[in-house]
């Protein structure tokens, strides 16, 4: 059983709040537009295991320097337990996918598709492909969102299940 944190559109603001919520978690994912070297650099190293191996992974968006684009890629496809996982900033939503996420969900057919860039969280399940979509909305000040959020779940085996959606407060 795999306790996972995960965020998006943090744009440079880091509420300390998050570490009390994710401090449960094995792992944390970032969907990108984290906004600058030192908040990447914190969340990395606050989740790095006693071997230095960081339980934290993430990709970079649209508003993310170079730094950041070299030490997170614009798209990652991992496993996690037996769930087939992909993470890009920018794809859309069912059934609205952006053209290079929705070849990408035929190609790599994955059970879990994780984007961000919207602010808007969105869970819900893609009958036609087959997989289950999160944005965890944005948990950063800057943007349109009015609540900041993040979401948790569990990933056991191939099963994905209790999610919680969790509120930081306004922006």
């Amino acid at each position: 059983m795999t306790r996972i944190g995960l965020i998006s559109d943090t744009h440079g603001y880091l509420d300390e709040a998050i570490f009390k919520h994710f401090e449960n978690c094995n792992e944390v994912w970032h969907a990108g537009d984290f906004g600058d070297k030192e908040l990447a650099d914190k969340l990395s190293s606050h989740w790095a295991d006693r071997d230095g191996q960081t339980k934290f992974k993430g990709v970079y968006g649209n508003i993310d320097g170079n730094y950041v684009k070299t030490v997170y890629p614009e798209q990652l496809i991992f496993m996690c337990e037996g769930v087939k996982v992909l993470m890009r900033h920018i794809g859309g939503s069912p059934p609205k996918y952006n053209p290079e996420t929705r070849k990408k969900l035929a190609l790599h057919k994955p059970q879990l598709f994780i984007s961000g860039h919207s602010h808007i969280l969105k869970i819900m399940y893609d009958e036609k492909m087959g997989c289950l979509h999160m944005n965890p909305g944005a948990a950063g000040k800057h943007g349109w969102h009015k609540v900041r959020t993040l979401i948790r779940f569990v990933i056991d085996g191939k099963d994905m299940k209790d999610c919680e959606v969790i509120e930081l407060g306004k922006r």
